[in-house]
């Protein structure tokens, strides 16, 4: 499995507004794609860029895939920022 940069991830807003959503609640790709300009598809692959950044975990219940966050996946992020606040 390769694991992107969390930052490169983040950095669109896209990715951003679905992590934004998935803090409040974890959500298939149908419940996220009703929030969004853009096709399922492309929240499909905005969900890949982030689970491939660990920042999201997706589990199957039956033929559903739920996302939610992966809260060790902000780790790296924390630790970066935190040197700023220091």
């Amino acid at each position: 499995m390769t694991s992107f940069d969390p930052f490169a991830a983040i950095a669109d807003p896209n990715r951003r507004h679905l992590l934004e959503e998935l803090r409040r609640a974890p959500r298939t790709v149908n419940e996220l794609a009703e929030g969004l300009p853009i096709s399922r598809p492309a929240v499909s692959q905005h969900l890949k860029a982030l689970l491939d950044s660990n920042l999201v975990n997706v589990t199957a219940e039956g033929t559903r895939r739920i996302y939610s966050l992966n809260s060790k996946g902000f780790h790296k992020l924390n630790l970066w920022l935190d040197q700023f606040w220091k």
